[in-house]
């Protein structure tokens, strides 16, 4: 991997807006270079720890990095693959996304819809994963959060060429103008009941052929730090103190509203008997098409950044690095709110480097507890912070 970040690849490339949003960008440039993600990120380094191991009892346990429960040493050193996935109606339902640890979804052009990344572990063992659509940067920059294996099918070329040709995205791509090592012609495939775009789909078997041939390392690579901080094996996360949500609407009540998820009409439902939040939208139960089941998971994360518009298109670009300082006053930028086990947990996100994840703390500055399973990210442009409804 190249030691150089993809902020100085956007900047070369000369695009305009940076990945980061406009003369910010700029600004985070000489933030990172002034001070090292180490250094900024002392108050959080219980996230960051190196054990390998979970005690339970006497044994010890290996778990996953994504989702906290028991696996395999295998399992647990294995990157994880981000799939782009389409979330426009004529694309709904998903097909395979129910296996998935981690959620991703933000904007896409116009603000008037969304688009979904989902991560998935064991993904050489997917059947069946769709419908995958084009990428976007600053999906890309949350992939690296993780490590991850990144797939896509288009781009915008303008904004995430330079990205995607560099050697520090491991990226599968699929129609593949602008990019210099396409995946082979049998990675994605096209559906014949379903119109174009929204068809194209992809199995596991041929995702791992396609690493295999760009010699991508499947094991996490020793630059790969911790995300999340989940709650003790066997324990739920205690927050006893925090006031109750069971209604979570990241683009509030109103369809009409431009900020995606309004357009989108998604939110999340608190159900207490199994603890799960699960997902509803465009008026109906959001299902992953291949178990006709809803999607649920064990925790909700709304993270609020800096939004613009890049062209005459509707391009987006969202701040994806840096943080919130005392004394400075952002608004709604780097604000977070995390929801688990029916309870809100405010607090802010930090982010310095490209190999580091956003990391979430509360107002007190310690990492916030999550409880053990599948989480979903909204990134919410910090612009319709006010459009958002929690119950």
């Amino acid at each position: 991997m190249k030691k150089f970040g993809l902020f100085c690849l956007a900047l070369f490339a000369s695009v305009g807006l940076a990945a980061c949003g406009g003369d910010r960008g700029g600004a985070l440039i000489e933030s990172i270079e002034e001070e090292s993600s180490t250094q900024k990120q002392e108050s959080v380094q219980a996230t960051e720890s190196t054990a390998e191991e979970t005690e339970t009892g006497k044994e010890q346990v290996p778990v996953s990095y994504l989702t906290g429960l028991e696996c395999s040493e295998q399992e647990r050193q294995m990157r994880p693959m981000a799939v782009m996935l389409n979330n426009i109606k004529a694309g709904c339902p998903q097909a395979g996304i129910a296996q998935a640890s981690v959620i991703y979804e933000a904007p896409m052009e116009k603000a008037d819809v969304t688009r979904l990344m989902p991560l998935f572990e064991n993904w050489k063992d997917l059947e069946y994963l769709g419908y995958i659509r084009s990428s976007r940067d600053y999906f890309v920059y949350c992939a690296l959060e993780f490590d991850a294996l990144y797939t896509h099918f288009g781009q915008a070329t303008p904004y995430v060429g330079a990205m995607l040709n560099s050697d520090q995205v491991d990226n599968i791509s699929g129609a593949v103008a602008g990019i210099d090592h396409p995946a082979p012609n049998d990675t994605f495939l096209r559906s014949g009941d379903r119109k174009a775009p929204h068809n194209v789909y992809t199995t596991g078997e041929v995702l791992l052929k396609a690493a295999e041939k760009f010699g991508y390392d499947l094991t996490y690579h020793d630059t790969h730090k911790e995300k999340f901080t989940f709650a003790p094996l066997g324990e739920q996360a205690d927050h006893d103190g925090a006031p109750a949500a069971t209604l979570l609407y990241p683009g509030g009540k109103e369809k009409n509203i431009a900020n995606g998820y309004s357009h989108v009409q998604a939110y999340f439902a608190y159900n207490e008997q199994d603890g799960k939040y699960y997902r509803y939208q465009y008026g109906a139960e959001h299902i992953d098409e291949l178990t006709g089941e809803q999607l649920a998971v064990d925790n909700v994360i709304f993270q609020y950044c800096h939004g613009e518009f890049r062209d005459e298109n509707g391009y987006m670009s969202f701040l994806c690095h840096g943080g919130w300082e005392e004394g400075v006053d952002y608004g709604d930028e780097y604000k977070a709110q995390v929801f688990t086990g029916g309870k809100m947990i405010e607090g802010t996100w930090s982010r310095y480097a490209d190999t580091d994840p956003a990391l979430y703390v509360d107002r007190d500055g310690n990492p916030i507890e999550l409880n053990r399973g599948k989480t979903w990210i909204c990134l919410i442009w910090d612009e319709h912070a006010q459009d958002v409804v929690i119950e």
